[in-house]
């Protein structure tokens, strides 16, 4: 069979004979000259043209699949020097020719080749592409010109800098002519002229994206290509009720026209939002675009909404929406805003307001796909290309830059027309109700600001415009009610009546038939529970409004509604204790469906279909994190029932199991913290956790190396709680071991993965004393080797966690780790490392352990310490000393780090929404409006600007935030914990002064005056602490004692 006939046959509808076909395809790939005959087959104008297509896609897909040699590819069959020399010879010829349902094939192989090829492997493509250009009496080749030149601008559309000097060269070379050809085809009035000019204004779009060249900047050529996207702008086009006039040729050229308008403006003419670097390459652009250009396209866009309006004209969703998108970049800079402040009343209430309404497809979509409507339209998977969320924006805009204009009148625009809802009674329009209602909400932070003169008539404005609808006949209007609640939640109901008014008419919500409103509901109480009084009324139905809320979450994937669950979970923990199980049955059930759910739409993909399939997982994705969330969250809370956590961990081993079983890297994070919240709260390791050890080993080797810094909690809870376990399963203390090796020694991991390597390795020496001989050495020589090796070490916190390995090897065992620094000539360089870094030792941790392996080395026996050794334990006395002295600091920090973490206020997400703003009209009006919205950006353009001038160093940035990277870990438990330096310093000394007097004298004899009240300080501490030890010890035994008797 040829090749004309095997495509042929993958288009019979019997599937065997396709089948059949395409495993000839397949099979033929390896046949020399096989490429050819199908390069020929794709562009035979003689050719059947299903077939020809048929062929082009074929060709398309193996040249996007073999011109890169990809190992990661399987039984890649990549094509030969020969072969690619010929497509790339053939390829253009072939464009010019190719039929209009073929191009796109044709254009997909340019874009495939030139991405690897161009400049430096296909020079003479841009004289080729320049000749077809100036070909303007064949619209052909001027056409396929246009898609060359495109496809080179899209090589270099993110590149910058040197990266793209090429394409200023390939701009002067090529735009004048691309003008000329612009400006012809705009009058013109066939659909291939406005495919043309389609192309033309996409390569401007192209190569203004990051960049904009000296040579656009010029006057000579702003000035004509500005005039060109104003008369496209402009154009009258003929109307097409087809409802797909969007995506014609014409309207596609009209939306890229308003998008390089926007970007020229935006970008690159607005001084008000340049920052950094931009600023010195764009300045002066910058002042004679906003000055001179700018206020024309105003005038343009200004004039097209006019027509709009009068609904003369009609304009596309895109179109609509850079409208918008420039009438707010005109609000700040002064030029533009004096001639859109006179527009700015009609345009709100004629223009904006009616985006903000609901349209006939917002209804359609709320009655067919709710979900979808949801995910649309209630703010919390906003639709940034949409018309409506643009007219938001805009309105924000406004009330926040020229308040003082703008504020009052928005508010009564919004007054009057809910007025005049209100007084048409059954005739009354419920879309512009429900527009007037999300105005007002788009702008509850402003209006709830610190100062506001309206904060205080907004419970008016709820008793008469937002609680009636809750009982609503329109379920848009009863979820735009809840909404405002939400966004409302800061307001304060002098009238406590009216609050529970609206707690209660959310409840109901709750059990509403329709699932955006059930949604806003759950969304609405969320932040309800800050009012004391609404959080005392849902403790008696905290279990009921659980079961609704996983109900929903059955019945629509969004992540918020976890969030909901999370925060109820937290502040409800000891209500929900008795169903626990049950709920964490039903997470487990909610998760494994989504999962599932995600797993079988990824089976069905299409790679030939519109469908996008990576959205729908990333929306499975974060409702699948929402859950596992409140699952960590209800699991923290149970800390104290040991008996319902085992239950939960046997519950949840299937979510363990899917998730590190079938490396779904997405959720590692969130996996790793439940297994370590039930390792945590449980405090030991049960025979299922044991299970998921053996699975956490296999996936940190197979795909969760990169994780480990997330996986340190649980593996540390292993070692922690597990040590008796570890002890005697010599395989769970390998692997643990293994893990350790396998950090210090990948090349893939860096200095931080390296510090949790330490980490772990120290819970093995504190945890497991006696069981670890064997790899003392093993720990002392990775630590040392990095510790020693120059340029190895860059920044203070890893060097601090280094020499704590050794330090923590010589608390486990003094002896054995003197005798492996001295074999390997590192015990110099060792104590001179750690007496130099003393200071940074700033943690009450980091302080004891110095503490315990100083004093472990002052217990041994003197014949078992090398004299080279012996010789420097006066300093060493001094180091003991001064570690001391700044115990107390360190603990008094500790403490007060404890209790702001104690003292975390629950709903203090709530109370700062909005409470940062604050009224202010004291600025000019007219004038720009200078704002901090470029701070952040100017910082990070100087610290980028740092970076790439090379005055920013490791040293640098090791002296001036090394230390602080060590903070204090309050929920970080080790057995260091349990020992009171204080009292082991006592004990140590009053052993030494019995049984060694001459090391004790050594060690004491030559301290100064403050040394000597420094060590007595010590000791009178100790006395303290262990006589308060005792009163402790006593009176628990008294109570234990008191328990006991009848």
């Amino acid at each position: 069979m040829d090749v004309n006939e095997l495509f042929s046959a993958t288009l019979n509808p019997d599937p065997n004979v396709r089948k059949h076909a395409e495993l000839q395809l397949r099979q033929a790939e390896r046949t020399p000259g096989f490429m050819a005959a199908v390069l020929e087959a794709a562009a035979s104008s003689q050719q059947n043209l299903a077939v020809q297509q048929a062929a082009a896609v074929y060709f398309k897909n193996r040249v996007s699949r073999s011109w890169e040699d990809d190992s990661s590819i399987p039984v890649q069959i990549a094509l030969a020097a020969d072969e690619k020399e010929m497509i790339k010879q053939r390829v253009v010829p072939i464009l010019v020719s190719a039929p209009v349902s073929v191009r796109p094939q044709w254009t997909t192989v340019l874009n495939k080749i030139l991405a690897q090829e161009f400049p430096e492997k296909w020079p003479g493509f841009m004289e080729t592409t320049i000749q077809l250009l100036r070909n303007q009496g064949d619209l052909q080749s001027t056409y396929a010109g246009l898609v060359c030149l495109l496809e080179i601008t899209r090589v270099y559309r993110w590149k910058s800098g040197d990266k793209r000097v090429e394409l200023d060269q390939i701009i002067r070379e090529t735009f004048p002519v691309l003008l000329e050809i612009g400006k012809g085809l705009v009058g013109q009035e066939s659909v291939e002229a406005g495919e043309m000019l389609r192309l033309v204004l996409k390569i401007y779009k192209s190569s203004i994206g990051l960049e904009l060249s000296r040579e656009l900047q010029a006057p000579g050529s702003i000035v004509p290509w500005g005039s060109l996207f104003l008369q496209v702008v402009g154009k009258p086009l003929p109307e097409d009720d087809n409802g797909e006039r969007d995506v014609t040729a014409w309207w596609k050229a009209k939306k890229w026209a308003y998008y390089s308008l926007n970007r020229l403006f935006e970008r690159y003419g607005n001084p008000s939002t340049l920052s950094g670097a931009a600023v010195e390459q764009y300045d002066d652009f910058a002042q004679g675009f906003v000055e001179q250009f700018a206020p024309e396209i105003l005038k343009a866009y200004l004039q097209q909404v006019e027509l709009w309006i009068q609904r003369k004209i009609w304009l596309s969703k895109r179109c609509l929406q850079y409208t918008i998108h420039y009438l707010e970049a005109c609000i700040k800079p002064k030029s533009t805003w004096v001639l859109l402040k006179p527009h700015v009343e009609n345009l709100v209430s004629h223009f904006i307001f009616p985006q903000i309404c609901l349209t006939d497809e917002d209804l359609e979509s709320w009655e067919d796909d709710p979900a979808e409507y949801i995910h649309r339209k209630l703010d919390f998977f906003e639709d940034f290309s949409s018309t409506d969320f643009a007219a938001i924006e805009f309105l924000v805009a406004l009330a926040q830059k020229r308040k003082k204009h703008t504020f009052m009148g928005i508010l009564g625009f919004v007054n009057s027309t809910l007025t005049a809802q209100q007084a048409a009674g059954g005739a009354a329009n419920p879309r512009e109700k429900e527009g007037a209602l999300r105005m007002v909400g788009a702008l509850a932070h402003i209006i709830l600001a610190k100062n506001s003169p309206v904060s205080g008539m907004m419970e008016g404005f709820f008793v008469s415009h937002v609680l009636p609808e809750f009982q609503s006949p329109h379920g848009f209007l009863r979820a735009r009610a809840c909404e405002m609640m939400n966004r409302f939640a800061d307001l304060q109901f002098q009238d406590k009546n009216n609050l529970g008014i609206a707690y209660t008419s959310i409840i109901n919500c709750m059990g509403d038939k329709e699932i955006p409103v059930r949604v806003e509901a759950a969304l609405a109480l969320q932040p309800m529970i800050q009012h004391p009084e609404i959080k005392n009324a849902m403790v008696s139905r905290i279990p009921q409004i659980m079961e609704q809320l996983l109900k929903l979450s059955n019945e629509i994937d969004v992540d918020a509604l976890a969030n909901v669950m999370e925060q109820f979970v937290e502040v409800f923990s000891e209500e929900l204790t008795p169903f626990a199980v049950q709920l964490t049955e039903s997470l487990r059930n909610t998760f494994l469906r989504i999962m599932q759910e995600s797993v079988d739409q990824q089976k069905k993909f299409n790679p030939n279909d519109d469908f996008d399939a990576s959205e729908y997982v990333d929306d499975k994705s974060l409702a699948a994190l929402g859950v596992l969330n409140t699952i960590g969250t209800l699991i923290l809370s149970l800390e104290n029932t040991p008996e319902v956590l085992l239950q939960l961990e046997n519950i949840l081993l299937p979510v363990i199991q899917l998730i590190l079983g079938n490396e779904v890297v997405d959720l590692y994070g969130e996996i790793f913290e439940i297994i370590d919240s039930c390792t945590f709260s449980s405090k030991m390791i049960s025979p299922t956790m044991w299970q998921i050890f053996e699975l956490l080993h296999k996936c940190f080797k197979d795909s969760g190396m990169d994780f480990i810094d997330e996986m340190l909690p649980c593996l540390d809870n292993f070692v922690s709680y597990g040590a008796d376990s570890l002890r005697q399963n010599p395989t769970y203390l390998a692997a643990i071991i293994d893990i350790i090796q396998t950090v210090f020694s990948s090349d893939r991991l860096g200095a931080q993965d390296r510090i949790c390597g330490c980490k772990l390795a120290e819970a093995v020496l504190l945890n497991l004393r006696g069981a670890a001989d064997q790899y003392l050495q093993f720990f002392a020589d990775q630590a040392m080797v990095r510790l020693t090796t120059p340029g190895e070490v860059k920044t203070a916190d890893y060097r601090i966690y280094l020499l704590e390995l050794v330090i923590n090897c010589i608390y486990y065992n003094p002896a054995a780790t003197l005798a492996v620094l001295e074999q390997r000539g590192y015990v110099q360089s060792f104590f001179n490392l750690w007496f130099t870094n003393i200071g940074s030792f700033s943690r009450v941790h980091d302080k004891k352990l110095s503490i315990c392996a100083i004093t472990a080395l002052f217990s041994m026996p003197q014949e078992q310490v090398p004299a080279s050794i012996q010789a420097g334990w006066p300093q060493l006395m001094q180091g003991l000393l001064t570690l001391f002295e700044g115990l107390p600091q360190a603990m008094k920090n500790r403490e007060e780090m404890e209790k702001e973490i104690g003292n975390e206020d629950d709903f203090g997400d709530f109370g700062d929404t909005w409470g940062e703003d604050e009224w202010d009209e004291a600025a000019e009006e007219d004038e720009d409006v200078k704002d901090k919205d470029n701070e952040y950006l100017d910082f990070l353009s100087r610290e980028a600007d740092k970076l790439h001038s090379g005055t920013v160093t490791l040293g640098d940035e090791e002296e001036e935030f090394g230390v602080d990277d060590l903070e204090e870990e309050p929920l970080f438990e080790t057995p260091l914990d349990k020992i009171d330096a204080y009292v082991l310093f006592r004990d140590l000394f009053s052993t030494l002064q019995q049984s060694q007097p001459q090391l004790y004298s050594g060690l004491t004899g030559r301290l100064s005056d403050r040394e000597q009240a420094l060590f007595q300080s010590i000791v009178n501490q100790a006395q303290v602490n262990a006589r308060d030890e005792n009163r402790t010890f006593n009176e628990n035994r008294i109570q234990v004692i008191k328990q006991r008797t009848p």
